[in-house]
């Protein structure tokens, strides 16, 4: 038979079900063995108690025990009276059953003398039951202690009988409902896991549309819950790179025409091999070359091959530096640039990609900023982080479109990269830089009606120095 889990579950759990039933039935059995010994010891407490008080019954009449020696019957009667004996002395009984054996009771005096009863040794364990007349002791009855379990009433033998056939009656109904439930929850239980299985499998063949139902709220439900997710980054992953192929293509397809387009007219002779033919060569080569240093940086990011050279430093100095090296850019565009830095802000980093990150945002702020406009540069300690912003005004992007801003190739329109010149991998850079540095970046509307950069960094020790707080420094232009 094939193994499989639902056959291992079945048996592990009727074998467990079994040992159980055994061990119960076990018990019960034990349980009615002592018990019955119990019921047998005090049947016959109770019985040399009858015989005790009709002995005491037969003293009193005849004034002491003469009457055992007169008349030899009268022990038997006494122990008939007292539902002690069975038949004894031949014959039947009412239910025409052959006599039993004489009960082993033996009456002594109270000197210890024998007065009835077979002439045996009485031993230490025997039972020692008083014969009272007027609250003084005239006799003792000694009796044997049971033997356990053997029984000489037809009644007894039937009733234990019948409790050992029900107890093993149960136990097999119990094991038989045992398997039963065994092989339902075998089944039941295995049902998610066969459901995820399949699931899993057409998610193998690349159907990444494929979704499990969640079931309850366990282990199994988190189960379906994670297979779900996974199929939904699976999907998105899957898309992400369908829409990279294409926008690769689009992109290296622009340059390429113009290109093509340039070097035909040349040949052709319908344009002279002039400066301005060469610097529109010359700038298309450039935008080409940016793309696959863009895309070959990215790349490396992504397979954590960029070399990062970590030493303290000063991010306050360095954002002031990288300001500087724009300025003159951003004045030509006609945009103000503020600055807000707080002093003395300490990072562990590699300094040539920070200032890669600074130039990176700000470059996509001059970019696609409006002219007149403004870009602010923040950088303080809130909540025990420090933060870096760099907002703009007008144009901003739609809530829907933040969470993209950061894919490689994304662009709000697709016609901006081609008219700014840039090559949709700045801020997925700019990412990568960012979490190699144990930092966080995101996207979200800025206060001056325009797109707002934000990064942190965990603040460690002597992360702020010769700053009492974040309050900024400002310089406008």
């Amino acid at each position: 038979m094939r193994s499989s889990i639902t056959l291992k579950l079945f048996l592990a759990i009727l074998a467990t079900c079994i040992v159980v039933a055994l061990a119960m039935g076990m018990a019960v059995r034990y349980s009615f063995d002592s018990g019955f010994d119990d019921y047998i010891r005090e049947r016959e407490s109770q019985r040399l108690d009858s015989l005790a008080q009709a002995l005491a019954a037969e003293y009193i009449e005849a004034g002491g025990w003469s009457f055992l020696a007169e008349s030899g019957d009268r022990w038997g009667r006494s122990l008939r009276l007292s539902r002690y004996a069975r038949p004894s002395d031949g014959g039947h009984d009412h239910n025409g059953r052959p006599p039993g054996p004489p009960p082993r009771v033996v009456l002594q005096d109270d000197d210890g003398g024998w007065l009835a009863g077979p002439h045996m040794r009485p031993g230490a364990d025997w039972t020692r039951h008083p014969v009272t007349v007027a609250g003084r002791s005239v006799g003792w009855l000694l009796s044997p202690p049971p033997m356990p379990m053997v029984l000489n009433d037809e009644v007894d033998r039937r009733f234990q009988s019948r409790q050992l056939r029900a107890t093993w009656v149960i136990v097999g109904l119990s094991v038989l409902l045992a398997a039963l439930v065994s092989l339902l929850l075998a089944r039941l239980l295995l049902v998610p896991v066969r459901r995820i299985a399949q699931a899993t499998r057409k998610l193998a063949d690349g159907d990444f549309d494929i979704r499990v139902r969640v079931g309850a709220p366990d282990e199994l439900g988190r189960l379906a819950r994670d297979f779900n997710r996974l199929a939904h980054s699976l999907a998105r992953n899957a898309r992400l790179r369908r829409e990279l192929m294409a926008d690769m293509s689009h992109e290296l397809r622009t340059p390429l025409a113009v290109l093509r387009g340039e070097i035909e007219a040349l040949q052709d002779g319908l344009r002279a091999p002039d400066e301005a033919a060469l610097a529109s060569l010359a700038h298309e080569i450039e935008r080409l070359n940016r793309l696959v240093d863009d895309l070959r940086e990215l790349s490396l990011a992504d397979a954590g091959a960029l070399d990062y050279r970590m030493r303290p430093l000063d991010l306050s100095a360095l954002a002031a530096r990288v300001l500087d090296a724009t300025r003159d850019r951003y004045a030509r565009a006609g945009l103000a640039l503020d600055q807000e830095i707080a002093p003395g802000l300490r990072l562990s980093g590699d300094e040539r990609r920070l200032e890669q990150l600074l130039a990176n945002l700000l470059e996509n702020s001059l970019r696609y900023t409006d002219s007149p406009g403004r870009v602010r540069l923040r950088a303080g300690v809130r909540d025990g982080r420090i933060v870096l912003e760099i907002a703009d005004t007008a144009p901003s992007v739609t809530a829907e479109q933040l969470p993209r801003l950061f894919d490689r190739l994304y662009r709000v329109e697709s016609s901006r990269s081609r008219r700014h010149g840039g090559s949709g991998l700045g801020l997925a850079i700019c990412r990568s830089i960012v979490q190699a540095h144990g930092g966080e970046i995101s996207a979200a509307p800025s206060d001056l009606g325009g797109l707002a950069i934000r990064v942190e960094w965990p603040l460690t020790d002597g992360g702020i120095a010769d700053a009492a707080g974040d309050a900024p420094a400002t310089n406008q232009e």
